[in-house]
């Protein structure tokens, strides 16, 4: 073991022990259980799972919102409660590698996806000679492991991009959208858009939205003239659209889940910030623009888990699984300046937490990981305050009104990330990597120690 790694054990394990000494003159049953996790938890070791959650776009300040309207400024989300908990940093590069202190989801996906730093806009390639980098997903598909990826966007958007693609530029998504990546293209003898790559690389467990990507015809290889649909049926996917699909489909071979045409419809809607604020708004937590049939995020995210560990122990395989779950419209509505759909966003997110820690409460040898890939725009401030931007005044389910600010960019534009750290929190084995204050490549380092993929 490195000296670091020593030290940074010894100091874990010291602190825990000095908690431990503290909750048995202080606290009861509750703080006590959080301790024993925790003595569990500063465990290296080998994980046979790990899930990795990513909360697009959610900041503290997203978090905090959360919490305040759902289950108050007292309250704790699931996501709340993990054993150990630190912050990592999330710029991207120049491609001479000099710091871009502002990431976008390509960029900052690719440093956790590779282990290397990247230019705002690529995909899993190296800042400078665009080169294809491996990625987790990929490392631990060669070591035999399940491997899924389950979003609220596009399957196609950057974050699950970064694990089963490798792109110039992240609006290469379909074989129709290449204009940006010339050398990526079939015919030049490059991979093709990401979403045949996300299907050529026979990933188990595919689900989210972008169906519009995936039912673009290929122009060039062997599978020209289809569309990538049908290139991922003839490769042997299992191909589902609603609920009732997602429900049937069997681990019998890869599954590809298409729940919309585009991002996944948000959970809850209301009155966007405005200028000058809005007048005291509830959020309506029943979307009518989103069709019954389309399954949760935490529903698929518990079915993707059950597949896997259906295909590992239907083919006798030692190893476990790697699945990355993704709150994607966290950040599209926090780009969209719309708290209510942020919140709704955030609180699925949470559920799909719960999903991946009851998991791992069954089975102690899953790594469960959840952060943001950055920062974003909403700030929560004084009821008095007279933003200059955009802004929108909430009643909690505490009966208290909360104001939500947005002001990273002119009203009426897109709001932008910010380059602030962003939470990360862990459970499980190596899960002590995320303490104190760390970079977002170290992720991958986490990850790939846990599954010993190097």
């Amino acid at each position: 073991m490195p000296k670091s790694t020593r030290r940074r054990v010894v100091a874990v394990a010291t602190l825990v022990a000095a908690t431990a000494a503290a909750v048995a003159v202080t606290s009861g049953a509750g703080a006590f259980d959080t301790v024993q996790r925790t003595k569990a938890t500063i465990q290296g070791g080998k994980a046979k799972n790990v899930i990795l959650l990513i909360g697009d776009g959610m900041g503290d300040s997203e978090i905090t919102l959360a919490r305040d309207y759902t289950v108050g400024a007292a309250g704790r989300l699931d996501m709340d409660t993990f054993p150990l908990t630190g912050a990592y940093t999330t710029y991207a590069v120049h491609a001479d590698g000099t710091p871009d202190y502002v990431t976008d989801s390509a960029a900052s996906g690719s440093g956790w996806a590779t282990g290397v730093k990247t230019v705002n806009g690529r995909i899993s390639k190296t800042p400078g000679s665009d080169k294809a980098v491996p990625t987790l997903l990929e490392l631990a598909q060669r070591k035999g492991y399940a491997t899924g990826s389950v979003t609220t966007a596009e399957l196609t958007d950057a974050t699950p991009a970064v694990l089963a693609s490798h792109a110039t530029d992240r609006s290469c998504q379909g074989p129709a959208d290449m204009a940006k990546c010339p050398a990526d293209t079939v015919a030049a003898g490059g991979p093709g858009s990401i979403a045949e790559q996300s299907v050529n690389h026979k990933v188990d467990v595919l689900f989210g939205g972008g169906k519009q990507r995936f039912d673009q015809k290929i122009t060039d290889g062997r599978y020209k003239g289809l569309t990538v649909t049908e290139q991922a049926r003839k490769l042997g996917y299992q191909v589902v659209t609603d609920d009732a699909g997602l429900k049937n489909a069997k681990a019998d071979g890869p599954v590809l889940g298409l729940f919309s045409a585009g991002n996944v419809p948000v959970e809850w809607t209301g009155k966007p910030a405005a200028v000058g604020g809005t007048d005291p708004q509830r959020c309506v937590t029943d979307n009518p623009k989103r069709p019954a049939t389309t399954p949760s995020l935490a529903d698929s995210a518990t079915k993707a888990i059950q597949l896997l560990e259906a295909k590992q122990r239907k083919n006798h395989a030692k190893q476990g699984f790697f699945l990355q779950i993704e709150g994607a419209s966290i950040d599209k509505q926090d780009h969209s300046a719309d708290p209510c759909g942020q919140i709704g966003e955030t609180a699925a997110f949470d559920r799909a937490v719960k999903v991946a820690r009851d998991y791992a409460a069954k089975h102690p040898d899953t790594l469960v990981v959840t952060t943001a890939d950055h920062g974003h725009s909403s700030q929560i401030v004084p009821l008095e305050a007279t933003p200059p931007g955009l802004s929108s005044t909430l009643i909690t389910d505490e009966g208290q009104q909360l104001k939500v600010n947005y002001s990273t960019n002119t009203p009426g534009q897109s709001q932008e990330h910010t380059g602030t750290e962003v939470r990360i929190a862990a459970q499980g084995p190596q899960a002590y990597r995320v303490l104190g204050v760390t970079n977002q490549t170290d992720l991958f380092t986490t990850i790939s120690e846990a599954l010993r993929l190097r």
